[in-house]
């Protein structure tokens, strides 16, 4: 049985607040920073004041609310080796 994806989706209103949905595991928690593996990866949310104001891990879903500064997805780390 294949597993399952959670649909993926990030909305951010005004900098302030902060849903995401097909949030798999909240891996860190800080008030500058929080990651969350998500469906389509791991996603890194920096910022001020971060406060995790809903988790709903059956659903797959999180809000952040303080000052967003930036949003990235983390790429995978692939081995690679010396000489191909």
């Amino acid at each position: 049985m294949a597993e399952e994806r959670l649909p993926h989706r990030v909305v951010l209103d005004e900098r302030k607040k902060l849903g995401v949905t097909g949030v798999a595991e909240v891996l860190s928690f800080e008030e500058d920073m929080v990651v969350l593996k998500t469906s389509l990866g791991t996603l890194l949310i920096q910022g001020r004041g971060l406060k995790l104001k809903t988790l709903s891990p059956e659903g797959g879903q999180v809000a952040v609310e303080g000052t967003v500064e930036a949003l990235s997805y983390q790429e995978p780390r692939t081995r690679r080796r010396l000489f191909g």
